[in-house]
């Protein structure tokens, strides 16, 4: 969504809103005409929904420039310069970032301003332990409920992985990756699951060295995959939470490992 999309949205958000309104007076007449005050708490209600749309649109689009990286781990947040850019005021966008805070994303620095909150490695470390669980639940649940159709579309997924890993094309392998894993979680079955999983991962994009593992472990990687797989495959309840934890909890310490021979190297 573009920043001008943003005000045509709410534009059409608050004439829907209106029609709501006098809809719901339509069938309560009577009580409508007895008093203006009726109208007046209306027209309140309706400036709380306005007030409320804007600021979760605003949310929303700043949790995506943030993850994207427009925003990041550090930046401060501008509320003039935001501002501008959406065409809104101050207010919607200072409620928008304390959304933000309460999710983890952003922090407050006193006498400072509102800034892109950055992930320490035992912040990565405890989402990375986390993950992990939830990823074995999702492996545990997926073999209970596998079909001979989602194995296929794994099989699939894992071929494509081995030729763009013996291709040495991180640029493709990544996002299929992605796929592969979310695939899994969708195959849960357990909304609660994908939506947490969903909510540490995008919180992973908070981290300083995020960008340090790119290629290089995608054959090892894409092995793991395939021990997930063969535990999918048999139906094994306890081998594929193992499987699908031991994915997570190796990825941490690629990462770690690899955080720790670039600091030694600066």
């Amino acid at each position: 969504m573009t920043d001008n999309a943003i005000g045509r949205r709410l534009h059409r958000s608050d004439a829907d809103s209106v029609l709501l309104v006098a809809i719901a007076c339509t069938g309560y007449g009577e009580a409508c005409s007895q008093s203006s005050s009726a109208m007046n708490s209306a027209s309140e209600n309706l400036a709380i929904l306005q007030t409320a749309s804007l600021t979760s649109v605003l949310e929303q689009q700043l949790e995506t420039l943030i993850i994207e990286g427009a925003l990041a781990p550090g930046d401060r947040i501008n509320e003039n310069k935001l501002a501008a850019r959406f065409g809104t005021s101050r207010g919607p966008l200072r409620e928008a970032t304390r959304a933000l805070e309460a999710k983890g994303f952003v922090e407050v620095i006193r006498n400072r301003g509102v800034f892109v909150r950055q992930l320490s490695v035992e912040d990565v470390c405890e989402l990375y332990d986390v993950r992990g669980t939830l990823f074995g639940l999702a492996g545990r649940l997926v073999s209970q409920r596998v079909t001979d159709e989602l194995l296929n579309k794994l099989s699939d997924i894992l071929d494509k992985l081995d030729a763009f890993s013996d291709a040495d094309n991180f640029e493709s392998y990544y996002p299929l990756n992605l796929t592969f894993h979310q695939i899994i979680l969708e195959a849960s079955g357990n909304k609660t699951l994908v939506a947490e999983y969903g909510r540490l991962a995008n919180k992973m994009h908070l981290f300083r060295a995020k960008g340090l593992v790119q290629g290089g472990g995608m054959s090892v990687s894409n092995s793991e995959h395939r021990e997930m797989f063969e535990a999918l495959k048999d139906r094994d309840p306890d081998r594929a939470y193992v499987t699908h934890w031991e994915h997570v909890e190796r990825s941490k310490y690629r990462v770690m490992s690899a955080f720790e021979k670039r600091s030694h190297e600066e």
